[in-house]
């Protein structure tokens, strides 16, 4: 099988992925690279004409259903497990410094 991807292309693509690599991890990958590449080189030999191309290989269809307007629950019922409340408000934990000093 012919190596199509070489080292200089995985340190190219390592280095506009921003990816630090050691030369273990170049040459490991340019192997692996070029495996796939050979795989795809094969699926290439087959015969697809009349085939149509696929989004998912089983028949799927949407399953969103439509919106529908319903009942709120209501405070009380939405408030009823809260830790802390408020009134009519959850009391959370303050996650943000004030940086506006």
């Amino acid at each position: 099988m012919q190596q199509k991807i070489d080292a200089q292309q995985v340190r190219k693509v390592a280095k506009l992925a921003r990816l630090d690599l050691t030369e273990a991890e170049i040459e490991e990958f340019t192997g692996q690279l070029g495996a796939i590449l050979g795989y795809v080189e094969k699926m290439n030999e087959l015969e697809t004409t009349g085939v149509e191309p696929l989004a998912h290989c089983l028949p799927i269809h949407n399953v969103f259903r439509a919106d529908e307007v319903g009942a709120s629950l209501g405070t009380e019922k939405t408030l009823a497990n809260a830790p802390q409340r408020d009134e009519s408000f959850f009391i959370v934990p303050k996650i943000l410094e004030d940086s506006s000093a």
